[in-house]
């Protein structure tokens, strides 16, 4: 499947990058979320048309990553979690719960933007999470998970 990528996309292309993906990836994930369109003659005429606008989109939504990095770069947040006396917790802390907690810190933050590439956080203690703002914006926040 050939698409025209209307964002940067990791590992993939930039703005106005013609690229062959599969057609599950283009079709249920590039296409629906607005990342890319279809490589036919009338979307190229029409992506042609509009490159300004989807620019100047892309650099809007860059220098907002940025404002949010500078914000978050500063940020911790403490858990409490149920946790045995050797440390363990019961459960796990996951992307869902970091964002969930910096949220109502103050600032937004979603579950998507978290990577937690060892997955969920299953002891206490003191955590570097990154975050993914933007394909060319991430950074680490400071994540404290307590015994409750």
């Amino acid at each position: 499947m050939e698409l025209i990528l209307i964002q940067k996309v990791n590992k993939l292309g930039n703005l106005g990058d013609r690229v062959k993906v599969k057609a599950g990836y283009g079709r249920n994930y590039l296409v629906p979320y607005g990342k890319a369109v279809p490589a036919t003659k009338a979307n190229i005429e029409t992506f042609e048309a509009r490159r300004a606008e989807y620019e100047e989109k892309a650099r809007q939504s860059l220098s907002a990553a940025d404002a949010r990095r500078a914000q978050l770069e500063t940020a911790e947040v403490t858990i409490a979690a149920n946790a045995s006396t050797e440390g363990k917790l019961y459960g796990s802390v996951g992307p869902a719960d970091i964002a969930e907690a910096f949220t109502a810190a103050g600032v937004p933050l979603e579950k998507s933007e978290v990577v937690m590439g060892e997955g969920p956080i299953r002891r206490i203690g003191e955590f570097e999470i990154d975050v993914r703002l933007h394909a060319d914006v991430q950074t680490q926040v400071k994540v404290h998970v307590v015994a409750e």
